[in-house]
């Protein structure tokens, strides 16, 4: 197998539970990675890939699911990152309500530090640039610029429900059974 053919192929890692390790970014895991943990008898193989890899002694198909063995307790809290808040407030602007990608984003303060504010969940929101530019280092009142929704620290139920809004550009068919198996079912 050639090694671009082999990149192509990550292994979507689930907790013991069976659920993914996070939605955005999607848990994956290299190929070399993957087959590491099944070696080592860490995670059990629930699909794979038709591709194979060949050692000397031994041939072996490409893991495309993997479960861990041991339950990974997720954190209460989320960690307080820009990509967090941006997962939080969707990828929105909370001034002009515009989309954009995370690239295209700004971290700003509802209240400026430069007024007291601080750098937390309650006092940041995702902005683009030409809104914070507008709002500037200004009290809303002044700037007359107020986010669509009051910051808040999410919790992490809301920001994987926020994740599996926003799928990765490359989705193996047979992942999508464990990315979505708590999604509406449609009645036919």
């Amino acid at each position: 197998m050639s090694a671009a053919l082999a990149e192509s192929c990550p292994a979507l890692v689930l907790n013991a539970d069976f659920r993914p390790l996070s939605y955005f970014p999607l848990s994956l895991w290299s190929w070399q990675d993957s087959i590491k943990a099944v070696f080592m008898s860490r995670v059990s193989v629930i699909s794979e890939y038709d591709n194979v890899v060949h050692s000397p002694s031994m041939e072996m198909r490409l893991p495309s699911v993997i479960a861990l063995k041991d339950y990974v307790h997720m954190s209460r809290k989320p960690a307080f990152t820009r990509f967090n808040v941006f997962l939080r407030d969707e990828f929105q602007c909370q001034y002009c309500g515009a989309h954009h990608k995370a690239e295209s984003l700004t971290f700003d303060h509802v209240l400026p530090r430069s007024l007291g504010g601080r750098t937390t969940w309650q006092n940041v929101v995702a902005a683009c640039s030409p809104c914070n530019l507008r709002k500037g280092a200004r009290h809303p009142r002044e700037s007359g610029v107020r986010p669509f929704r009051t910051p808040r620290q999410p919790s992490n139920h809301q920001l994987q429900a926020n994740g599996r809004a926003f799928p990765p550009n490359y989705l193996h068919q047979s992942w999508r059974d464990y990315l979505y198996w708590d999604s509406e079912l449609e009645s036919s």
